[in-house]
């Protein structure tokens, strides 16, 4: 795997993370950290955590029930680390600026452009006041970035779900970047990608790494030597393996 990293400033530091579901113990003594503007992978048998990891990193997993997550987890957003998991961090805010992906694409039932607006409207009412021109300017600007806009351009009123399954990929990935996150998260983003779908997506990415950092969650061993700058291994809820 070639290491391609720019710079070498630390992102993310976790220190002694645990999670949990109830009793059933899914992570143990996770530390380690993430370099900016990097691709790290993250592999591993399945049920080993993979995608549970991806949650602590944007603290989605305080919407399940019995998930129970210590340990710190800090994130360099521009100002000083933040550990996101104390007790009291601004969820919505956390969310803002690591955006994340899932495996299989999920289209809104409404238009192109309004799949990609969508999270600038949940924005705080303060921070909601965008005119049409500047609306249509961030919504085709995450379009361009995620290598879409030539190809929806003219049509972004039809419905999202006539795209294309690799088409659907990349307008989740727009969605996730209209709100400019520093990180991106991905849980297998080509598993149901045919080939062709599988390369825009990768050329994506590396492109992105310039301006994020990028945790990607995948079971192709030949995708992550492509773009990977480091790789994660879990195994037996522990890290067992990470590095370069």
């Amino acid at each position: 795997m070639e290491t391609k990293n720019r710079e070498s400033r630390t992102k993310i530091k976790i220190r002694d993370l645990w999670f949990s579901y109830g009793k059933r113990s899914i992570l143990e003594n996770i530390s380690l950290d993430i370099p900016a503007h990097t691709i790290t992978s993250v592999t591993g048998p399945s049920g080993q955590g993979k995608s549970s990891f991806l949650m602590v990193l944007n603290r989605l997993w305080p919407e399940i029930d019995g998930a129970r997550a210590r340990g710190e987890v800090n994130i360099d957003f521009g100002d000083g680390f933040e550990d996101i998991n104390r007790s009291g961090a601004d969820l919505a805010r956390i969310r803002r600026r690591v955006g994340m992906v899932f495996q299989a694409p999920d289209p809104l039932p409404m238009s192109i452009f309004q799949n990609v607006a969508f999270p600038l409207k949940l924005l705080p009412k303060t921070r909601r006041k965008i005119s049409r021109d500047a609306l249509f300017s961030k919504v085709a600007s995450a379009l361009k970035q995620a290598f879409l806009w030539e190809e929806v351009k003219d049509r972004l009123d039809d419905d999202a779900a006539l795209l294309s399954g690799g088409q659907q990929q990349r307008l989740c990935i727009a969605r996730a970047l209209v709100l400019n996150p520093g990180i991106l998260l991905l849980d297998e983003p080509t598993s149901s990608l045919d080939e062709d779908a599988v390369h825009r997506v990768e050329q994506l990415l590396l492109e992105l790494k310039k301006d994020k950092t990028i945790i990607l969650v995948s079971h192709y061993t030949d995708q992550v030597k492509r773009i990977a700058d480091q790789g994660l291994v879990l195994r037996n809820r522990r890290l067992v393996g990470h590095g370069s």
